[in-house]
């Protein structure tokens, strides 16, 4: 290409180098089975339906009142859906459940330790243990409808106990992964204005029983540094009637709940009609800089979207056993191992621990002994467990009908391993795309409908219509190989309200920038800007190439990270890759490649020349690397996620910055030796 014509390509054009991957289609068995075998809901989702298609949705769930309007659009872009509407949470996922489904599993819970016995938690004690916890709430605290309560809290049955007692009560919950440190949760008390923490005295992290009350007294502390005073902080036992933090309880202050609990037992709270507009839950977007952004999801839109996705995408029907292996912490935690399945009536896996505990086989040997049929994983743990221990899950007597991927793109030749070993080829699988900010799925395959593209998410949802944008606003054509800002044309009930009292931002960042009129009521001016490159194919299904900012550009060539990652994923002893991009005089920046090997090799020259082939022949020439590093293991927080942001520092000879957060900081220092 002369530099006339690669001056002269648009920034959003990036040429897509990735070959179209074959189409899998789901096995006729699993096809009777679906919960949407109806082609026709994709017409009756089409955009002219808008927004009227989604009382469908919300038919799935029991109403006090039936709302007057499907979607408000007087404060544009800050949507209502069914307005006038009034309903309760907790009653969609406990209480109505309980004429049919009293004596069934809601939740598994699965201890760390194998040791111990997974609890199970049968609809009926779910609804005494909300019950009794709102009471408390209610009585002890004070707290009534619109007050914000902020929870740091690990993966345990409480969590999502602690969630549906306050959301009985109408109080707006906002959950902090429990990984993260005491000032991000001090931060996020602040912003919300949390008068009480809930937390747990400690959990299993790796075999280590981890001190998580001390992150409370950081937070606390820090809080109140910032002007927002916490009244109480209420601490659940890991172990009932046992402490098992070394961190001192703060007399006056910290209060165990198990203890004040005895108080209420037999209390039964009425749960509280709510607005069907009225905010449900704050859910605090991680990695950015500067305040914490609140993504505000309502209550009866969020909670309508994120049922009929779990029912229509997920497939989850009452017998299904259903494993979410993510974190409640994030936002698809909340959507999907809480609310949607829950709704539905589904026996939904909590797992505590790290998938890999004690050794590779440990997923399997849960799914195997619950009889786990629906499994939804992120990439992360995919690549983790194909490279720690790829031939496993042939050594385990489960089988999936159908499995998840979500929260980031998953390189094709990644997925094939996760059709053929873990669902061992005859599990469904839906790659699925959304974020936090959009409350579900957005980009899916209807598993019973739609066939399966290794690293495609997908078409959109139904009711969901993607469109591809220039930097100018002009719409990509699909199938022509060249990629965009991914857009979405049309509200939806799913999608957050606002940032928690931050209205400027929230149109500065998502709308203002193909608004078509910064004045107008109507939903069609308004697209939402998604913050993702993506192309779409001729087919409709689109593929996601990582964030806007997350494109190398070459000497012009703008090169998605991802499609230079899955390349170097084909070489066969490579297990994990990351690119980052490295100033250069000439070119602007280049490429830097960083691979961990599959156990049982060695690196070697040889792999890394394997590496860079693998580039020139899936992409091309361009896509050649300034050095393929081979290192023991990526920077990865403790959610399994590489921090690009390290390796982007080590080969720009640039600070680090706090590698406190990391699972493994020792490797910093490993991978600056090699250099």
């Amino acid at each position: 290409m002369a530099d006339k014509e690669m001056t002269e390509v648009s920034e959003a054009q990036i040429a897509s180098h990735w070959k179209e991957e074959e189409l899998y289609p789901p096995t006729p068995e699993f096809i009777a089975q679906a919960n949407m075998m109806d082609e026709g809901i994709y017409d009756r989702f089409a955009l002219d339906n808008v927004p009227g298609c989604f009382k469908e949705y919300a038919d799935l769930l029991d109403w006090y009142k039936y709302w007057d309007v499907i979607l408000d659009t007087s404060d544009a872009p800050c949507y209502k859906w069914f307005k006038g509407g009034l309903i309760n949470a907790s009653y969609n996922c406990v209480d109505r459940h309980l004429a049919k489904n009293r004596n069934k599993t809601a939740i598994h819970f699965v201890p760390e330790l194998e040791e111990e016995r997974v609890d199970h938690i049968t609809y009926q004690e779910l609804y005494v243990r909300v019950n009794e916890f709102a009471a408390l709430l209610q009585d002890y605290c004070g707290l009534k409808a619109g007050d914000r309560v902020t929870l740091h809290m690990p993966m345990s049955a409480e969590l999502p106990i602690t969630m549906l007692a306050l959301c009985r009560l109408g109080v707006i919950h906002s959950q902090v992964f429990g990984g993260f440190s005491g000032k991000a949760c001090a931060d996020r008390i602040v912003d919300s204005g949390s008068d009480y923490l809930i937390t747990m005295d400690a959990y299993y992290r790796g075999g280590k029983i981890i001190d998580h009350k001390e992150k409370a007294d950081e937070a606390v502390a820090e809080a109140t540094k910032q002007g927002q005073k916490v009244k109480k902080v209420l601490v659940w036992q890991r172990y009932p009637g046992k402490y098992s933090a070394e961190t001192p309880m703060v007399e006056g202050r910290d209060v165990f709940i198990n203890d004040l609990l005895k108080k209420y037992y037999g209390k039964r709270i009425d749960p509280v009609p709510m607005p069907a507009e009225a905010p449900l839950f704050l859910m605090y977007t991680s990695g950015t800089t500067g305040k914490p952004k609140g993504c505000q999801h309502g209550t009866g839109g969020y909670l309508a979207y994120v049922t009929a996705t779990s029912k229509y995408v997920q497939d989850i029907h009452p017998e299904d056993v259903y494993w979410c292996m993510a974190d409640i912490g994030w936002i698809t935690g909340h959507s999907y191992i809480v609310y949607g399945p829950l709704a539905l009536a589904a026996s939904s896996v909590i797992y505590e621990g790290i998938p890999n505990y004690p050794d590779a086989g440990r997923c399997w040997r849960i799914a195997q002994d619950l009889g786990v049929n629906i499994f939804h994983t992120a990439p992360t743990a995919i690549r983790a467990l194909r490279k720690i221990g790829p031939d496993e899950p042939a050594k385990y007597n489960y089988q999936f009908k159908h499995m998840t991927t979500v929260g980031e793109p998953i390189e094709p030749e990644v997925w094939r391993w996760y059709y053929n070993a873990v669902g061992k080829g005859k599990a469904a699988i839906v790659d699925t795309w959304w974020q936090t900010e959009t409350g579900g799925f957005l980009c899916s395959t209807l598993p019973g409908l739609r066939p399966m593209k290794p690293g495609s998410a997908g078409p959109g949802m139904p009711g969901i219509h993607p469109i591809i944008l220039d930097e100018d606003g002009n719409e990509v054509p699909s199938g022509e190989g060249k990629a965009g800002n991914i857009c979405i044309q049309n509200p939806w009930p799913g999608m957050f309200q606002t940032i928690w009292g931050d209205r400027e931002r929230f149109v500065r960042q998502y709308f203002e920038r193909y608004c078509k009129d910064p004045n107008s009521k109507d939903w069609r001016d308004w697209p939402y800007l998604t913050g993702d490159a993506a192309i779409m194919a001729s087919d409709g299904y689109v593929r996601i190439l990582g964030r806007i900012d997350d494109v190398i550009n070459v000497s012009g060539h703008r090169l998605g990270t991802k499609e230079l990652e899955s390349a170097a994923l084909t070489v066969v002893e490579i297990a994990e890759a990351a690119v980052v991009p490295v100033k250069h005089e000439i070119k602007g920046v280049e490429p830097d490649m960083y691979v961990a090997l599959k156990p049982g090799y060695t690196a070697s020259e040889e792999i890394a020349k394997k590496v860079q082939q693998a580039l020139v022949t899936e992409i091309g020439p361009i896509a050649k690397c300034r050095n393929v590093w081979i290192v023991p293991d990526m920077p990865k927080t403790r959610s399994g996620k590489i921090m690009r942001r390290i390796l982007a520092a080590l080969s720009n000879n640039t600070d680090v910055g706090d590698t406190m957060t990391l699972a493994n900081p020792e490797v910093v220092d490993a991978i600056r030796k090699m250099k």
